[in-house]
């Protein structure tokens, strides 16, 4: 066997090489890589398209050397899964027959893409038509390759990699480029889509690098800090370019698609690029205003972390805390920085951000809200009991976290914020969680046992009755109820500040992540409801829809559909569904490592 296995990898590396010498004496530009900006069927830079291309430019701020890039055997890494539940033959049954819903549910929506916007970025699930959102780079088709190919869909998954050789990314009608976005949906989802079939299909690399050499534009600026919404036309005329105020999310989650593509490629540059940013982050972290964390916005040009003075875990922060943990593995543990700042972080996290929840079961619950550090000489934190769906990757994040780490008590840490968002679905008239909602925080001393009648104070605190005016004890708790129902509020909710439901996957992902840490069946079963409830209010002709209120009662909750369905639809909230009910080493943890638009990558072995 190992003798076919070499002549395996000698037969797919003469493969890749004849590619690539094809791509170079057919196209008029490569980069330093080797490998080649263009594809055959793509528009070349001055072809007589009527369209503006991009090509790269001599760097006016190059690097003098390269942060090198850790290599060799990755140092000795707790298993993130548990052992293989066992299972009868009833409940083996229950699952594939859950797996297929699943996949039937994917396929409607593929199918949906594939007639009505292939090539474009999203398929409208209403109205049947196409928008582009991302470049007008194919977003569904890149961002779905390797879900296609987990599902066992190997036809679709061809065709739709013949079709990425049409993709220019040398042009787009967009006047910036979001560079967060390309790099975890379209650099993520080409890298990923190598990894998990296996290097067999080598034009997915060559078009990472295509994606991986745009975006390294973006970083020639005097502190080879990235500009993370890029002019590219500006670029293009030669203009010196300087990085600005930015959202931390977009500055701090480069670094998992960056390094991957440096330790397929072997060329550090990628690496060195984000290293360097991830270097700011660990100067700056004890100087902000809550020392530990990082605020939502920073200026990039300096950089600067110490004006803003809001944090959270929600948008706009969130994936820049969920790539510690996982920068870690990627680099088999060889790099003690992200660690670091990960151990620094999650401490301030749990005193401040964390709270448990008042819920008519009184079981144990947490929620990760958002921080205003308020004072002149002496700041003090003030915390808004907010719950995001955004933040429902938290739990997730802190059990991988737990066991790479060897944290063991963050278990249970990961275990309460994960079921405090099933709560969330659960807790409403459609069983799926809005966007915004506030919630009623536990004393951190004293009984958290649950009655309306601290439901009803803290709702009649928000909404008093008239001033001047005297409100019997059963006047107020009917005036409450009458409001409650008015405002759509399930008990132990205060508010919902955006009640949309766009299809987004974080609650599904921590699902996801706590039954392969755990092995409980009871996650299955939660991600079961959830995907039941998601699955009977999106549900088009088309596709799937976006919801715009889903605190509506049942049957109204298909008026509410949006013409919108983004592609993390396919991307994440399916896959993470699907893998709570496939085999339970498919896309094991402590092979890949998941980015923020769930693309798994290969972690060093």
């Amino acid at each position: 066997m190992a003798g076919t296995r070499r002549w395996r990898v000698v037969a797919l590396s003469i493969f890749f090489i004849v590619t690539c010498i094809y791509y170079v004496r057919h196209q008029p530009l490569t980069f330093n890589t080797g490998y080649p900006a263009y594809l055959p069927g793509a528009s070349k830079p001055g072809a007589n398209d009527g369209r503006t291309h991009w090509s790269k430019l001599p760097e006016k701020y190059p690097v003098s050397s390269h942060i090198p890039l850790p290599t060799g055997r990755p140092n000795e890494i707790a298993p993130v899964q548990a052992q293989q539940p066992k299972e009868n033959e009833k409940q083996r049954e229950e699952r594939l027959k859950r797996r297929a819903a699943v996949a039937e549910s994917f396929s409607h929506s593929w199918e949906g893409y594939k007639s009505h916007a292939w090539l474009r970025d999203e398929v409208a699930p209403l109205s049947g038509k196409y928008k582009d959102t991302f470049g007008g780079w194919a977003a569904t088709l890149v961002d779905s390759l390797d879900t296609l190919w987990i599902m066992g869909m190997k036809e679709d998954f061809e065709a739709a990699v013949k079709a990425v050789e049409e993709i220019d990314f040398t042009t787009t009608e967009e006047t910036q480029v979001n560079v967060f976005e390309t790099t975890i949906r379209y650099m993520g989802g080409f890298l990923a889509a190598y990894d998990i079939s296996g290097g067999t299909y080598p034009i997915l690399l060559v078009k990472a690098v295509e994606v991986g050499e745009l975006l390294m534009s973006c970083f020639d600026t005097p502190n080879r800090m990235p500009i993370t919404r890029w002019d590219w036309k500006s670029y293009g005329e030669g203009q010196a370019q300087q990085a600005k105020r930015t959202l931390v999310s977009e500055l701090g989650s480069l670094s998992l698609e960056f390094t991957r593509l440096s330790q397929l490629t072997g060329d550090p540059k990628y690496y060195d690029a984000v290293q360097r940013v991830s270097d700011e982050f660990e100067k700056s972290q004890n100087s902000t205003k809550l020392p530990g964390m990082w605020p939502i916005s920073v200026d990039a040009s300096v950089p600067s972390f110490n004006a803003d003075n809001f944090f959270t875990l929600g948008g706009m922060s969130d994936s820049l805390y969920e790539y510690l943990p996982k920068q870690y593995l990627i680099l088999g543990g060889h790099l003690e920085q992200p660690k670091t700042l990960y151990k620094n972080f999650i401490e301030v996290a749990k005193k401040y951000l964390f709270f448990r929840i008042y819920n008519s079961k009184d079981e144990l619950l947490s929620v990760s809200g958002d921080i205003r550090m308020l004072g002149l000489a002496d700041l003090k934190p003030h915390r808004d009991p907010q719950g995001q769906h955004l933040t429902c990757f938290t739990g997730g994040m802190v059990g991988l976290a737990a066991r790479i780490f060897d944290r063991p008590k963050d278990l249970a840490v990961a275990e309460e914020l994960t079921a405090g968002c099933v709560w969330a679905y659960d807790s409403n008239a459609n069983g799926v969680a809005p966007e915004l909602f506030h919630v009623m925080p536990c004393p951190n001393q004293g009984s958290c046992k649950w009655s309306d009648d601290i439901w009803y104070d803290a709702l009649a605190a928000l909404h008093p009755y008239e001033p001047g005016v005297e409100e019997t004890p059963s006047g107020r708790a009917e005036r409450i109820k009458k409001l409650a129902a008015e405002m759509k509020l399930a008990p132990g909710f205060t508010s919902v500040g955006d009640r949309r439901y766009i299809l987004r996957p974080e609650a599904i992902e921590s699902v996801f992540i706590m039954y392969r840490i755990t092995g409980d069946q009871k996650w299955q079963d939660a991600a079961w409801r959830m995907f039941q409830a998601v699955e009977k209010v999106s549900r088009t002709e088309v596709a799937a829809a976006a919801i715009m209120d889903i605190t509506v009662p049942k049957e109204e909750v298909k008026d509410m559909q949006m013409d919108s369905m983004e592609s993390f639809w396919l991307a994440e909230t399916l896959k993470y569904f699907y893998l709570c009910f496939e085999e339970f080493g498919a896309v094991s943890l402590d092979d890949y490592v998941l980015n923020t638009e769930a693309h798994p990558l290969r972690r060093p072995q």
